[in-house]
């Protein structure tokens, strides 16, 4: 009788385990969401200022769904579109990522770039996301030029390491940006020095929310930064939250909108998965809205 049960357990326990798998890959991982922020960074009386981030896309060639999802956002006419990075997942990815694009080129932008715009994904044990002095290995060379002359031919400003202003919305917008520093390609002192007291507002731009990065950028007096790298955690637990951040950042701003001393701090969970890991729980896909209002 004994016996039985354990069996029985086992069973119960095996078929919500695929079940969940199931949920995870096959629609979760597909429900693509538009988050919505205000940030109150504006003078008084500016009319407000509509952002769109969009993160962490992870384009393989054939993801349809991706790509249509993330050209319908043109539709929601913005005023400044910030690509945080982390676009490609394949060699031959570049061609989806600008049929998801084009039709946001319309609109002024900057990007900056992650680890995977520069190599492929490879197998990880996923235990090994706590470890925080685990090393990064890197997969296969991808098409990081084509991808910057697709970015940058659709009138989109290149941030990794640099710095400009912009005009959107009829306002200045001061922009910063570091190469991802999660693999140690940011040169924070390219872009150092106070932000302009001239601009209307002043965002900073990275791909991993490093918090050296995001102490500099507070330091300089950035309005906003935005992030994005973490995937919201990727598998929540639900009423816990994410058990991991991918970097030094705390769990309870691994996605949404926090402050960061002075600053506010967006971290987008972002819209794709590792091929070698599709799947999220409790943390859709998501691109979102940070309309910039004034002040309180």
């Amino acid at each position: 009788m004994r016996k039985r049960r354990v069996i029985a357990a086992a069973t119960v326990l095996a078929a919500a385990g695929a079940a969940t798998l199931a949920y995870a890959s096959l629609y979760e991982r597909l429900k693509f969401t538009l988050r919505r922020f205000d940030v109150p960074v504006l003078a008084p009386d500016a009319e407000p200022l509509r952002v769109l981030q969009i993160s962490d896309l992870h384009m393989t060639p054939n993801q349809r769904l991706k790509q249509d999802w993330t050209a319908s956002l043109a539709a929601l006419d913005p005023d400044l579109v910030l690509l945080t990075g982390d676009n490609l997942a394949h060699p031959d990815a570049v061609p989806g990522v600008a049929r998801a694009l084009e039709p946001l080129f319309d609109y002024p932008g900057a990007f900056v770039f992650g680890s995977n715009d520069y190599f492929g994904p490879v197998l990880k044990n996923p235990f090994g996301y706590f470890n925080k002095h685990k090393v990064n290995r890197p997969g296969t060379a991808l098409p990081t030029e084509d991808l910057r002359a697709l970015l940058t031919g659709g009138g989109w400003v290149d941030l990794n390491n640099a710095r400009t202003t912009v005009k959107a919305g009829g306002r200045s917008v001061e922009l910063s940006g570091v190469d991802d520093p999660h693999i140690e390609l940011d040169d924070y002192d390219a872009v150092a020095g106070p932000a302009s007291p001239d601009a209307d507002v002043r965002i900073g731009v990275t791909h991993a929310p490093v918090l050296r990065i995001l102490d500099a950028f507070e330091a300089d007096g950035f309005d906003l930064i935005t992030a994005g790298h973490t995937h919201g955690g990727q598998v929540c637990v639900p009423f816990y939250g994410a058990l991991v951040t991918n970097c030094d950042l705390d769990r309870a701003r691994v996605k949404g909108l926090h402050r960061h001393g002075e600053s506010y701090l967006h971290v987008s969970a972002g819209m794709g998965t590792s091929p070698t890991a599709p799947v999220r729980f409790a943390c859709p896909p998501e691109a979102s809205v940070l309309t910039l209002v004034p002040r309180g």
